[in-house]
Formats: structure tokens, sequence, C-alpha cells
């Protein structure tokens, strides 16, 4: 288990507690990884995890378990994800030292 790969704001913490508690429907956690796409190269890929495999990387915080593909971690590797809400918009914010540039919509990073 490694604790300093993906750090959560209190306000991420509890979203993610909420869509455990009410969408989770037995989930073991919240499944964080990477995927190729967009004009920029990666995206981040949420979902819940329905199990844990015996490869992948486990990080607590609190009372989440975050659930992330060890081929995600170098590109993950000091992530703080906030959860923020205004007028017309909620979302998980990412904020990761390891990227280089973003897509000017925002929906993907290059390292």
């Amino acid at each position: 288990m490694r604790q300093d790969i993906v750090r959560l704001t209190p306000a991420a913490a509890a979203r993610f507690r909420h869509l455990l508690e009410t969408r989770g429907q037995g989930a073991a956690g919240i499944r964080l990884g990477v995927k190729t796409s967009g004009c920029s190269g990666y995206s981040y890929d949420l979902d819940f995890a329905r199990e844990i495999g015996p490869g992948d990387v486990v990080v607590r915080e609190g009372e989440v378990t975050l659930v992330l593909d060890p081929e995600a971690v170098p590109l993950l590797a000091g992530t703080r994800i906030d959860w923020a809400e205004d007028k017309i918009a909620a979302r998980f914010v990412f904020e990761n030292p390891n990227e280089k540039a973003r897509c000017g919509c925002g929906e993907s990073f290059a390292v």
C-alpha cells in the first residue's frame, strides 16, 4: 500500500465516500487510471473498483480506498485530487505535477 502516490482533499474524499455509499453497490473502492485519449494524449479514468487484483496498487485516504493500475502509477505520482462545484458544474480536479501540457478544453493532458 502506497500513501504517497495520490492525495485527496477533504472535499474529494467526501464526494468519493458519497458515491461509494449511494452508487457503489458493494464496490471495493474507486478505480483510478489513465487512458490514452484526447488531443494531449492522456485522460483520467475513474470507475468503481469491483475487486482488487493481485497487481493493483492500493492507496487508502481515510475511509476511501483508491485502486490504481500499476502501469498508471508513474503518471499519477504526486497527484492531488479535489472536488469543485460552481453554479453550472461539479467535477473532480486533478493537480498532477507530472503534467507538461493540458489541452484547451481540459479533458486531456501530456507528460
